[in-house]
């Protein structure tokens, strides 16, 4: 994509319109539009023409959103905007699941949209580091087998690349960049994804994906803590407790890691002493 010519923008919606307002809006914020009435038609035309962002409805005839969606991002990656009726939370999480970096609820402002369609395509463009992060562009980050590469956006684990979305990868990256702090869901949707207000389950939804690329076990994460009543903290220097398989306190060890139970008259879950007390048996 030429950063001088205008973003080549695919909107697939069945509603005529619903499509026409939101074309409108597009073009008349220099957006090069292409316009799509179902799955089948939207793929063709990805074919023949890469997007550089989709805006693309999730209740499609035939083949549905979920599916178009699948099916754009095993092709390659590029940014897909979903668009979801009001009350569909299911609907909505699994399409952030299969690779949606955002989506809008209908009914929704089109003004709205476009600011959303221009802020992914400002991450996608640049090729730089997530938003609140510091250091250059070029700085290769590096731990716990983990190497992220922000210039030209590529990721690996112990060697292997690693097929992240564009929200995942910036995810990552500000972890990186932030190991060992506690950071809230509302921070995470401030820094990663620029909003100040938003549904947090999209953050919530975006750890779990990419705990299932980076964690050997995403069922018992060892680098991507939960901090629980706060949000999430990255660990990549955390060992792991010397402790033989079996029981602690009434508490499950598995390879070495308390699971959940006691230790010391503290309580653990998820391998993260939660409370404890001291000797006295005081808070």
């Amino acid at each position: 994509m030429d950063s001088a010519s205008p973003a080549h923008v695919l909107v697939v919606d069945d509603d005529p319109m619903v499509a026409e307002v939101v074309t409108g809006y597009l073009r008349r914020g220099g957006f090069d539009v292409e316009y799509a009435a179902d799955g089948p038609a939207a793929l063709e035309a990805a074919a023949l023409a890469r997007p550089d962002l989709v805006v693309l409805d999730l209740m499609l005839p035939g083949m549905d959103g979920l599916e178009v969606c699948r099916r754009l991002r095993a092709t390659g990656p590029v940014p897909v905007i979903m668009l979801t009726a009001r009350g569909e939370e299911e609907d909505r999480i699994t399409g952030l699941e299969v690779g949606a970096d955002d989506y809008v609820t209908k009914p929704f402002s089109p003004r709205e949209l476009v600011l959303r369609v221009g802020s992914v395509l400002r991450r996608s463009r640049a090729a730089v580091p997530a938003a609140g992060s510091a250091g250059p562009a070029g700085t290769l980050l590096e731990a716990a087998g983990i190497g992220l590469d922000p210039a030209t956006r590529r990721a690996t684990k112990d060697g292997d690349e690693l097929a992240l979305t564009l929200r995942e990868f910036d995810l990552l990256a500000y972890f990186l960049r932030h190991p060992d702090r506690a950071h809230t869901r509302e921070a995470l949707m401030r820094e990663v994804w620029g909003w100040d207000f938003g549904d947090l389950s999209t953050v919530t939804v975006h750890v779990r994906r990419l705990r299932g690329k980076i964690e050997d076990d995403p069922a018992r994460p060892l680098l991507i803590r939960t901090v629980w009543g706060v949000g999430y903290r990255f660990e990549p220097g955390r060992p792991a407790a010397s402790v033989p398989d079996g029981t602690v306190g009434g508490g499950t060890v598995l390879d070495g890691t308390v699971l959940d139970g006691t230790v010391g008259g503290g309580t653990v879950a998820d391998g993260t002493v939660v409370t404890t007390r001291s000797a006295g048996g005081q808070p």
